[in-house]
């Protein structure tokens, strides 16, 4: 039997490294702008066109490299950051694998232009799908600019998968974003080439954080400090009342590195307990500097799921800090206890404050009016006007002055009381010929009771048996049909508002935007720029009920950036698609929560309108609408 096992050529290895480093045009500007860190570079620039796909250049004034150098970069596991494996441990640079230039080799066009600082020349290196075609002298200046071009030429299944331009230039600016929050001391700047472009000068990092997302977002930041033995930790976290119910910025940094860690996000949101709403989010940007012998950075090809080895001895520092500041600067409400309660006049040295007296006339009866004195106030001290009448006091303004209070005749109360249980009476015996004539109904007809249990579920009754319906989920089904046959039809969906809501867009959502305006218009929603990254929402769709059309317009961004479908708006059954995740994310805004009471009305209205749809059992995400339970199968519980 001959051998089968076989070494992969460098070329197939390289596309498969590919797949976990490289997964979008995003990927590839991470990796570029990290090496130009490393390199040294105090000025970044980046130049996109067609969000990526055609090309991403970056450029810096980095310390360059050597004509071998720059052949070797694109060799695997090649680096200088590293010798040997305890380095791994005393990490200081962004990348250390080796694996990023030649993943990015493998699926593109690559083409260097490098100097180092003692060289009158530098090298222009081309490499196409791991091929290189050409290694040659040529003139450029000191640092090094790398060309990406036709990403994913190599794989066109990838590309293929790739979202549409204005997706992929909404993630492209997300990374700019976090890179930029890191490396607040180099000058960083984008041309995305279709006229978004972001210029971002060195600045201290709260300065940064305000240049990237403007906004007044610095008015709104609390500085966190402390240093310990073990962890020191810096930033700056949101006032409560600042809180976000979309889209919150939450950035951790360890040793000027991204990070995701759950563990340490949960330990900032714990802080605000009781201080914001349960559906929203704070803000924060939290760095830590400990010992990198401490951390394993080592741990997926992205470098952005970090260990820590006294993560539980950094939780309290963590919630003691964001706890301080919140206290220190106000932020929690406080109780003034040398404030009095209502102002008053101070009385003098022994004197003791004196009550109002009620004098009530001998005889006086409040039901009759004829001929009987009202009572009268006497408030001690007035000199003005020692006393004034009840009746005076209470007479209403339409009454004219000559109109005197007691020309109405006395109230017949043991009449009125005898025609109200009269009444009562009268309901009662009806009541009961009613519950007489129910044992004659026939077995088979349908009774529209609901109840409601648990102010979660509807309980009612039909002919298959006793029906179980989440209220939440049958509302969400209703207003999802009903908005999907109002656009289907072409009816007119949408309406004016008096007062518009203001929206407010980061770069990475002006891009998602900007593929999704069309539908948003198709389903009700019209906007009209402002200024400055500022919309104004003039229209929305009628169906919509006790929702923040802000909220939807932001849930609506959300999905098109996490989505892995491509599409174009508006075009076929992309188009449609799209209209139908919009009509889902409307339904499940404006639909009855769970918890809330409705009334008998209420509830025979929504099941009535849930089973006039043609497949009232399912959401539109696949889960039960309601549940039966028959004869048989009560007959095998209560057993």
């Amino acid at each position: 039997m001959s051998d089968i096992i076989r070494l992969l050529p460098d070329s197939v290895a390289n596309q498969i490294a590919a797949g976990e480093v490289i997964q979008r045009p995003a990927s590839v500007i991470k990796e570029l702008v990290e090496n130009s860190v490393d390199a040294g570079a105090t000025d970044i620039k980046i130049y996109i066109k067609d969000a990526g796909k055609t090309l991403i250049q970056v450029v810096d004034n980095g310390k360059g490299m050597t004509e071998t150098d720059a052949r070797m970069a694109f060799e695997r596991h090649a680096t200088s950051k590293i010798t040997a494996a305890d380095d791994l441990f005393t990490l200081h640079t962004m990348g250390f694998r080796g694996e990023a230039l030649p993943s990015i080799g493998a699926v593109s066009m690559v083409e260097v232009r490098t100097r180092v600082k003692d060289s009158q020349l530098g090298t222009r290196l081309v490499i196409n799908c791991s091929r290189v075609e050409s290694q040659e002298p040529c003139a450029c200046e000191v640092g090094t600019s790398i060309s990406v071009k036709n990403i994913f030429c190599s794989v066109p299944a990838r590309r293929k998968f790739l979202k549409s331009d204005n997706v992929e230039l909404s993630n492209i600016m997300r990374e700019f974003e976090r890179l930029a929050l890191v490396n607040n001391n180099i000058h960083l700047s984008i041309d995305t080439g279709s006229g978004r472009s972001l210029d971002l000068r060195a600045a201290p990092f709260k300065q940064r954080i305000s240049d990237i997302w403007k906004n007044n977002l610095n008015l709104q930041l609390l500085p966190i400090e402390v240093d310990t033995s073990l962890v020191k930790i810096s930033g700056y976290v949101s006032r409560p009342e600042f809180a976000r119910r979309r889209n919150p910025l939450q950035y951790l940094i360890v040793n000027g590195r991204n990070m995701r860690h759950p563990y340490f996000h949960k330990a900032v949101t714990q802080c605000y307990d009781s201080l914001i709403a349960p559906d929203t989010q704070p803000c924060y940007f939290v760095k830590f500097e400990v010992d990198p012998a401490t951390i394993d950075v080592n741990i997926h090809p992205t470098k952005n799921e970090i260990k820590f080895e006294y993560e539980q001895e950094i939780w309290p520092i963590l919630q003691a800090a964001v706890k301080a500041a919140l206290g220190k600067f106000g932020a929690v409400p406080s109780i003034d206890f040398n404030s009095d309660v209502l102002p008053m006049e101070p009385l003098a040295k022994g004197e003791t404050p004196e009550a109002p007296t009620l004098h009530i006339p001998e005889g006086y009866n409040p039901f009759t009016s004829a001929g009987m004195s009202a009572p009268s106030f006497s408030v001690p001290g007035n000199t003005e006007q020692t006393s004034f009448s009840a009746a005076q006091s209470l007479r209403p303004s339409s009454r004219s002055a000559g109109e005197s209070f007691s020309s109405k005749a006395p109230r017949k109360w043991q009449t009125l009381y005898e025609e109200f249980m009269e009444g009562a009476r009268t309901s009662r015996e009806e009541a009961d010929a009613a519950s007489a004539r129910l044992p004659e109904m026939e077995e088979t007809s349908f009774s529209p009771i609901c109840i409601q249990y648990a102010q979660k579920y509807i309980v009612t009754t039909s002919r298959e048996g006793l029906l179980l319906i989440d209220q939440h989920r049958a509302h969400v089904k209703v207003l999802y049909e009903r908005t999907l046959e109002r656009v289907s039809h072409g009816g007119s969906v949408a309406q004016g508002v008096m007062f518009p809501e203001t929206l407010r867009l980061d770069p990475e959502h002006r891009a998602a935007f900007a593929e999704v305006e069309p539908d948003l218009a198709a389903m009700g929603f019209k906007l009209e720029y402002d200024q400055e990254d500022k919309w104004r929402i003039v229209s929305v769709p009628s169906m919509l009920r006790n929702a923040s059309a802000t909220d939807i317009i932001l849930r609506v961004l959300d999905s098109v950036m996490e989505d892995s479908v491509n599409y174009a708006g508006g075009k076929g059954s992309a188009g449609k698609d799209m209209r139908e995740r919009m009509a889902l994310v409307m339904a499940r805004t404006s639909a009855i929560e769970s918890g809330r009471r409705l009334s008998a009305e209420e509830m025979e209205h929504l099941v009535g309108d849930l089973f006039m749809l043609a497949d009232p059992a399912f959401t539109p995400s696949g889960n039960r609408v309601y549940v039966v339970l028959n004869e048989q199968t009560l007959a095998g519980m209560l057993k």
